[in-house]
């Protein structure tokens, strides 16, 4: 019964650590079945994927002067991806796309990494201010209870006393010589307070 939504995780998990590479393998692939294709030595398709290819690279520049980071990173990323498919769809051998491959790999895998280690961060820091508002409303919670406590045991200890007093005048009453009036002129006891306090 657990084993599809472990199988789930599992995959949610790994899905974004994959996607690198994925991503860098799939140009591969696409430049490798265009080469097959006949973009091998033709060099209007070379001219073509490095005009795009200078083009992304060139909005990336903009981008990232006017300090959109998502739009430069997109055009840096495209750019690449375009110069490793026309180099790919070029190229004879496979050696050359595969050096590129790597190290296209290798360059997203670092990019990702950093965006990876921000977002830990981040969810760190999140956990860390929930786990401390946790804490300081169980502290409030905590010391409610206490005060809460006290005022009943106050309650208990006056309802205690009050009920001591009363039997200790009814057997006071039977006793031979009792005089109610210098009870009266002595006074009663007083009964503690209780104060319940809205908050």
């Amino acid at each position: 019964m657990n084993q599809p939504l472990t199988s789930r995780y599992w995959l949610a998990l790994a899905a974004p650590k994959a996607a690198p590479a994925v991503a860098t393998s799939t140009v591969l692939i696409l430049g490798r079945i265009w080469n097959a294709n006949g973009a091998g030595h033709s060099v209007g398709n070379a001219a073509l994927m490095v005009v795009l290819a200078t083009g992304s690279a060139a909005a990336g520049a903009f981008a990232a002067r006017s300090g959109d980071s998502l739009i430069a990173g997109t055009a840096f990323a495209t750019s690449g991806s375009l110069a490793l498919a026309g180099v790919a769809g070029y190229a004879d051998g496979l050696s050359l796309p595969l050096l590129l491959w790597a190290l296209a790999t290798a360059v997203a895998y670092g990019i990702a990494a950093r965006h990876w280690r921000t977002d830990r961060r981040e969810i760190t820091a999140h956990e860390r201010h929930m786990d401390e508002r946790r804490e300081e409303h169980a502290h409030v919670e905590r010391v409610e209870a206490l005060r809460a406590g006290a005022q009943i045991e106050v309650a208990r200890e006056g309802a205690a006393y009050a009920t001591a007093l009363a039997q200790a005048l009814i057997h006071r009453e039977a006793l031979p010589g009792f005089d109610p009036a210098a009870l009266t002129r002595a006074g009663l006891p007083v009964l503690p307070a209780v104060e319940i306090t809205k908050e």
